[in-house]
């Protein structure tokens, strides 16, 4: 699907958004038992390694692990891909929903960090009777260092115009990077709206198989998580299309009109709003990019 994107007009509704998360591992490798094990199993030097987990079995930091994964599961689903770097799109009529989401998270990711740091002297203590021979206290940083290892950064960027070039160099020179930057500009919004209709395209399947009934009358088991998906992705096709492109328009109002008001309950219980609904997502599909066409 090729597509001529008007880099003014996206730099204006949209920005950069980079989103960092770290948080402390608790693996190490141990060269002693690792040297034990490979002269126990007759392997050469380099055939494994033996890693420890300093913090086996902690609650309070796989709580943190995996409310940092979930809190960028959210962050690739209110954006866009755009740069290898880490930075994603953002349209700009989601930033407040975005960051009042982002600012949840984050306080949410501090009060579980103190969690995790006010249990972390006992944790300590428990780790040298899991851990038996292999336990080293030296191993264990401070209170003090293990904060920061911890860490929860967002930053805004604006999105370049294509002919912003403040650089002390020739024409010619700039011309070219332009140029350069162009193509690049292009690649990433198709990039990015490639990933928005591959998104699209995965829950409307998912949702039409939900709703299918069979032969038999075995009804397929509906989710609110699915809806909730359709509707977000509906409303990011009307604030990334870009090109103002007039059958995704109709397209993107189709799906939001179909989607208006439905809830599970009224899904099982009513259907012919079911088998409506239906053939509403199906005749999105079809309206939505091929993709396996020219991009």
């Amino acid at each position: 699907m090729n597509m001529n994107f008007n880099a003014p007009t996206i730099s204006s509704s949209s920005m950069l958004v980079e989103l960092g998360i770290s948080t402390w591992t608790a693996r190490k490798k141990d060269r002693s038992a690792t040297a034990d094990v490979l002269i126990n199993n007759s392997a050469t030097k380099n055939a494994g390694a033996f890693n420890k987990n300093l913090m086996a079995d902690c609650e309070e930091l796989v709580a943190i692990q995996k409310f940092a994964a979930n809190t960028r599961t959210l962050h690739y689903n209110m954006t866009l891909p755009w740069s290898d770097s880490g930075l994603r799109l953002l349209p700009t009529a989601k930033y407040f929903d975005y960051h009042k989401q982002m600012t949840a998270m984050q306080t949410e990711f501090d009060h579980l960090v103190q969690k995790f740091l006010d249990a972390y002297d006992w944790q300590v203590a428990q780790m040298h009777i899991k851990l038996g021979t292999l336990f080293h206290r030296d191993e264990y940083p401070t209170t003090e260092s293990i904060r920061s290892k911890f860490a929860f950064r967002m930053s805004y960027i604006p999105v370049p115009d294509a002919g912003d070039w403040r650089v002390d160099i020739e024409s010619s020179a700039q011309d070219a990077l332009r140029e350069q930057y162009e193509g690049f500009y292009s690649a990433q919004m198709e990039r990015a709206m490639r990933d928005l209709w591959e998104r699209l395209h995965t829950e409307l399947d998912r949702f039409v198989k939900q709703l299918d009934v069979d032969a038999d009358g075995k009804k397929g088991k509906i989710y609110d998580s699915t809806i909730e998906h359709v509707q977000h992705l509906a409303e990011m096709m009307d604030h990334c299309n870009f090109t103002n492109d007039p059958a995704l328009q109709l397209a993107q109002r189709k799906l939001t009109s179909s989607l208006a008001g439905v809830c599970r309950e009224d899904l099982i219980k009513n259907e012919g709003f079911r088998a409506d609904l239906k053939r509403d997502m199906e005749d999105a599909i079809k309206a939505l990019p091929s993709l396996t066409g020219d991009w």
